[in-house]
């Protein structure tokens, strides 16, 4: 049975994307057959014959099927802003980004599928992450980057996925500030005030990220 993961985050830039390949690099090593998605992806440089985000093309190789480009990533934009912003009013089909979602579903024992930003951060003007995950109907999984002001964005996240009445699977801490001071302190804090929401991993600061050490810190899975 496929099991499958939304995996957001507390702000931009708080490390989704390398907790994803660390996830897939986990399940990987477990002896499952894994895949990865950016549904939607803003920053792309025009490659064989397509724009492709840096971020999705991790998320391809990183999977142990091979899967087009268009499938891990349905819908990429050029410009490095919000995709809201950068669709140029384009419509985003939840329909089509779930149509290639039941296709991986048919090759894949695990799917990680990645959001853009935030939790209500807009994917185009009609549509954001909560309303992706809930059309997906996956648990979620919160990354919650260690640095000054993480408890505020992490208990307001989990309290909107709470509120989207969308599974919130657990929460993933990323020391991605290596001068913050009373990490421990943080990461219990958060613990003990999302307790409904277990901790599956802590990822220390990294001066390069590294998937497969990435992977050795997810002790929740």
């Amino acid at each position: 049975m496929t099991s499958s993961y939304f995996i957001t985050g507390t702000d931009t830039g708080v490390g989704k994307t390398w907790v994803t390949l660390g996830l897939m690099a986990c399940f990987k090593q477990q002896g499952f057959k894994v895949a990865g998605m950016k549904p939607v992806a803003a920053g792309c440089e025009w490659r064989q014959g397509q724009w492709q985000n840096e971020d999705a093309i991790r998320i391809q190789h990183q999977a142990s099927i091979d899967l087009p480009y268009s499938v891990v990533n349905p819908y990429a934009f050029k410009q490095p802003v919000s995709p809201h912003l950068a669709c140029q009013g384009e419509n985003i089909e939840l329909s089509l980004i779930a149509e290639q979602f039941n296709g991986i579903q048919q090759q894949a024992d695990r799917i990680l599928v990645e959001g853009a930003g935030g939790w209500y951060s807009p994917l185009s003007e009609t549509l954001d992450n909560c309303q992706l995950a809930q059309s997906l109907d996956i648990p979620v999984i919160l990354v919650v980057a260690i640095r000054l002001g993480c408890i505020n964005q992490a208990l307001l996240s989990w309290r909107a996925i709470q509120a989207s009445c969308v599974k919130c699977a657990g929460w993933i801490a990323v020391l991605n500030d290596r001068d913050m001071r009373f990490t421990e302190e943080n990461i219990q804090y958060i613990q003990q005030s999302i307790k409904a929401s277990p901790l599956l991993g802590v990822i220390p600061y990294m001066e390069k990220m590294d998937a497969e050490k990435i992977a050795h810190y997810l002790k929740g899975f």
